[in-house]
């Protein structure tokens, strides 16, 4: 499943490839979020030709709207969204806490009221790993309950005593699965719990570990707590997990975290932030973001970023793009959104040719530089 291609001599970044039932992918990578299984404002062959190789989208939203009933009938969700590359689900867990109207969180499990008309549902950790194998994505997350920041100690550990409980029952029900088909073959990501405490991350890591997932993904980070947190918590706890498995930082979504996690030994991402900054009129660019609306671009007919080799920056200049966006026009949320998502995979290409080169260190260097000290606004 999963191949330890090459490890950076001068830092714990490593390149790998990930194999699962719809294809294989380079790690480290960027999945872009398809929330609702469509990423905001794109065409899904624009996003392939963007070099995307898996996308991620949310169970909790799914179940809601449209419906597992309908997502069988379109033969799972890749037919449904004519997605023919690998998916990653999350299980849902965040936004049941984050998003549901009423909730309450037993060690059964967690009931809760839709954002969308009220109706109550049921959530077991078995009823998740269900919708996901009716979904038929190709790595699944267990349901967790995630801390959000700040969280004293106490509150910490209980969730994450319950996420090692959830994630016990996760993998015995997945593995008790009779049927065949692709759905047999789905990954089971375990994910690592306890807010910002070093000694309860540990626990949960190894616990994971014992329990044989065929990832693991790192939780409850970026909710709030400062950088320097998220990378401590990055860095402690992926020298716990194996080599041999991938580690996945969820929600980690902007360049420098990314290239610091990466460093860090962290293999997969994903955020909303690409899509999202590019529908409030925001490109990321090697010299740093660019609010496309400002003065400043009324007759600048460069490129967005002359670095770049995407479709946006070769065939259209910031006027236009300023122009789009300031006139509310639909085209200049979308063709923000194609560049950033360009962007953002782009880095990841260039990361892994640094690795490979053993000069990432090197490249995280420059390339911070450049981005974080640009004139840019």
């Amino acid at each position: 499943m999963f191949k330890l291609v090459h490890q950076d001599k001068n830092s714990n970044a490593r390149l790998g490839k990930l194999t699962t039932a719809q294809g294989e992918i380079d790690t480290p990578c960027f999945m872009p979020v398809g929330t609702h299984a469509t990423i905001k404002g794109l065409y899904p062959k624009d996003v392939e030709e963007a070099g995307a190789q898996i996308m991620l989208s949310n169970t909790y939203h799914l179940f809601l709207r449209p419906g597992m009933e309908v997502i069988r009938k379109a033969g799972g969700l890749h037919k449904f969204i004519s997605w023919h590359k690998p998916i990653l689900t999350d299980s849902g867990g965040y936004q049941v806490f984050s998003l549901a109207l009423l909730r309450k969180i037993s060690d059964k499990g967690v009931e809760f009221q839709s954002h969308i008309d009220g109706t109550k549902h049921f959530f077991t950790p078995e009823d998740v790993i269900d919708i996901q194998r009716d979904l038929g994505s190709d790595i699944m997350m267990p349901l967790d309950e995630c801390s959000h920041y700040p969280c004293i100690k106490d509150h910490a550990e209980v969730a994450m005593k319950r996420t090692i409980d959830w994630a016990k029952r996760s993998y015995k029900h997945k593995q008790e699965y009779k049927g065949g088909g692709p759905n047999r073959n789905q990954l089971l990501f375990g994910i690592v719990q306890g807010a910002v405490y070093a000694d309860l991350r540990n626990i949960c890591a190894k616990e994971l570990v014992d329990i044989g997932f065929d990832g693991y993904a790192i939780g409850g980070v970026s909710v709030g707590e400062p950088t320097n947190l998220i990378y401590n918590i990055l860095e402690i706890t992926a020298l716990v997990l194996p080599v041999q498995k991938p580690r996945y930082a969820m929600g980690i979504g902007y360049p420098p975290d990314i290239l610091e996690a990466i460093g860090r030994g962290i293999d997969m991402f994903d955020c909303v932030v690409p899509t999202r900054y590019g529908r409030n009129g925001t490109a990321f660019t090697s010299a740093g973001k660019v609010k496309i609306g400002n003065s400043p671009y009324i007759e600048d007919f460069g490129s967005l970023d002359e670095g770049c080799s995407c479709y946006v920056c070769k065939n259209f200049s910031r006027a236009y793009l300023r122009h789009l966006f300031n006139a509310r026009e639909m085209l200049g949320l979308t063709l923000l959104s194609l560049h950033n998502v360009y962007f953002f995979l782009d880095l990841m290409r260039k990361a892994r040719k640094a690795i490979q080169e053993n000069q990432f260190s090197e490249f995280k260097k420059e390339f911070l530089g450049n981005y974080n000290n640009s004139p840019c606004a």
